[in-house]
C-alpha cells in the first residue's frame, strides 16, 4: 500500500506541467487531446496561438481596407468616378482567388510554405500604405486609379495568404481544432469592427480624408505585426517531396481535378451557390442609401452590425464547423435565403418598410449567416483534403470561385438594374439551391465518416 502511494506521488511529481501558453490555448480551443503527449500539446498551442493572433491582426486590417464600405466612401469623398468605385469589390474578391491555381504548383514545389504567407502579408502592408498615401495626397480620378491599383496588389498578395495559410494550418493544428481557430480570429476582428462602427457613428458628418488615411496607415502596421507573429510558427514542412518531373499545366491539372474528383466538384458547385450571403449585403445597403442621407453616420450601423456578427458568430461557427462543417453550410445558407425573403416582404409593407433599422438588422442577420458559411467552407476544404491534396484543393477551388464570383456578380448586377429587390430575390433562390447542393456533400468533420 505504501509503495503504491509512493509511486503515485512520483508520477504526480514527474508529470510535466502545462505551460501558460498551452493552458491559454486549451482554455479557448476545446478538443479531445487524449492521443497527444505534452510536447505535442505545447507545439500545437504555440502554433495555434500564433495563427490566431496573426489572422486576427490581418482580419482587423480588413475592417479598414473594406471594399464594400470604407473604400467606396473614401473614393466618393475624393470625387473619384463611379466606374472606379464599382471596380472595388470585383477586384478585391476575385483578385485574391483567381491566381491561386497558377500559384499552387509553385507552392507545392517548396518545402517552406510559411514563407509564402509572409510574402503575402508584406504585399498587403505595402499596398495598404499606398492607399493611405493616395487618399491623403490625391483627389478625383487620379486618387481612384491609385487606390484601385493598390487594391489589385493587395488582392494578389492576399491570394498567397489564403493559399499558404490553410496549408500551414492543416499541418500544424489537428482536425477538430481548426474551425475554432478560424472562429476565434473572426471574434477578435468583430470587436474591432464594432469599435470602428461606433466611431464612425459618433464622427457623423465630421469626416476628413486625412482621418481615413491615418486609419489605413494603422492597418498597414497591423499587417507588419501579423508578419512578425506568423514568422514564429514552427512549420514542420511538407511531407510530400516535390515532383521533379514536368506535368501538365495548372489549367489542365485544374480541369482534370474538377472532372475526376466528384467530391471536390460537388463542393465547388455548392460553394458557388452559397454566395448568397456574400453578394446580398451591398444591395441591402443600397436600399438604405436610397432612403437616407449619405452622411458618414449612416455607414456606422452597418459596420457595427458586421462587427457584432463576427463577435457573436465567430466562436459558435467555429465549434459548429468542427462538429459538422457540412451541416453548418446547409443551415446557414437556408437562414440567409429566409432572411432575404423576410426583408423583401417587410420592406414591401409601407408601415414597416420605412423603418430606419430594418436594413441594418437584415445586414446583421446576413452577416451572421456569412460568418457561418465562411468558417464552414474553410474548415470543410481543409478537413476533406489529405496532406498531398490540401494545397491543390484550396487553390483550384478558390480560382474556380474567382471565375464564378464574377459570373454570379455580373448576373445579380444586371438584375439590379430592375431594382435591388430583384437581385436579392435571385440570390435568395440561389441560396436555397446551394443548401440542397451542400446536403449532397459527405460529412468530413472529426468523428464522421469520410470518403
Amino acid at each position: 500500500m505504501e509503495l503504491s502511494v509512493a509511486c503515485a506521488k512520483v508520477v504526480r511529481v514527474s508529470r510535466p506541467r502545462r505551460s501558460a501558453r498551452t493552458y491559454i490555448y486549451q482554455a479557448v480551443v476545446r478538443a479531445d487531446r487524449s492521443d497527444q503527449d505534452a510536447p505535442e500539446q505545447a507545439s500545437i498551442a504555440r502554433n495555434g496561438l500564433r495563427q490566431v493572433l496573426a489572422e486576427a491582426l490581418q482580419s482587423t486590417g480588413d475592417q479598414v481596407v473594406n471594399a464594400k464600405t470604407v473604400l467606396p466612401w473614401a473614393l466618393a469623398t475624393l470625387g473619384a468616378p463611379g466606374f472606379l468605385i464599382a471596380l472595388l469589390v470585383p477586384i478585391r474578391e476575385s483578385g485574391s482567388m483567381l491566381p491561386q491555381a497558377a500559384l499552387a504548383p509553385v507552392l507545392q514545389r517548396s518545402s517552406d510554405r510559411k514563407s509564402f504567407w509572409l510574402w503575402g502579408a508584406s504585399g498587403q502592408a505595402l499596398a495598404t500604405a499606398g492607399m493611405a498615401l493616395a487618399i491623403a495626397t490625391l483627389s478625383g480620378w487620379v486618387a481612384g486609379v491609385a487606390v484601385v491599383g493598390c487594391l489589385a496588389i493587395f488582392a494578389l498578395s492576399r491570394s498567397l495568404n489564403s493559399l499558404a495559410g490553410k496549408d500551414v494550418l492543416g499541418r500544424t493544428v489537428p482536425k477538430g481544432e481548426r474551425g475554432q481557430i478560424t472562429g476565434l480570429t473572426t471574434v477578435l476582428s468583430g470587436a474591432v469592427a464594432i469599435t470602428l462602427g461606433v466611431a464612425l457613428r459618433v464622427i457623423g458628418d465630421d469626416f476628413s480624408t486625412g482621418l481615413l488615411a491615418g486609419l489605413l496607415a494603422v492597418a498597414a502596421l497591423l499587417w507588419v505585426g501579423a508578419l512578425v507573429v506568423f514568422s514564429g510558427i514552427r512549420d514542420p514542412g511538407s511531407d510530400v517531396p516535390p515532383d521533379p518531373a514536368e506535368g501538365p499545366g495548372w489549367v489542365a491539372q485544374s480541369w482534370e481535378l474538377m472532372r475526376s474528383d466528384a467530391h471536390f466538384r460537388t463542393f465547388v458547385i455548392a460553394r458557388a451557390l452559397l454566395l448568397v450571403s456574400a453578394l446580398s449585403p451591398p444591395f441591402v445597403v443600397s436600399i438604405a442609401a436610397q432612403r437616407a442621407d449619405h452622411g458618414l453616420a449612416g455607414l456606422g450601423p452597418f459596420v457595427i452590425a458586421q462587427g457584432v456578427a463576427a463577435l457573436i458568430g465567430g466562436r459558435l461557427a467555429g465549434r459548429l464547423a468542427d462538429r459538422s462543417s457540412q451541416g453548418l453550410m446547409v443551415w446557414a445558407s437556408v437562414a440567409a435565403s429566409l432572411t432575404i425573403a423576410a426583408f423583401l416582404l417587410l420592406d414591401a409593407l409601407s408601415a414597416v418598410g420605412g423603418s430606419e433599422w430594418l436594413p441594418p438588422a437584415t445586414f446583421l442577420l446576413l452577416a451572421l449567416t456569412h460568418v457561418g458559411i465562411r468558417v464552414a467552407r474553410k474548415t470543410y476544404v481543409v478537413d476533406m483534403a489529405g496532406e498531398e491534396k490540401r494545397t491543390v484543393y484550396v487553390a483550384v477551388s478558390n480560382t474556380a470561385m474567382g471565375v464564378l464570383l464574377l459570373i454570379v456578380g455580373a448576373i445579380s448586377g444586371a438584375l439590379s438594374l430592375l431594382g435591388p429587390g430583384v437581385a436579392l430575390a435571385f440570390l435568395a433562390v440561389l441560396g436555397l439551391i446551394g443548401s440542397l447542393a451542400s446536403r449532397r456533400l459527405p460529412d468530413v468533420s472529426i468523428g464522421k465518416t469520410t470518403h
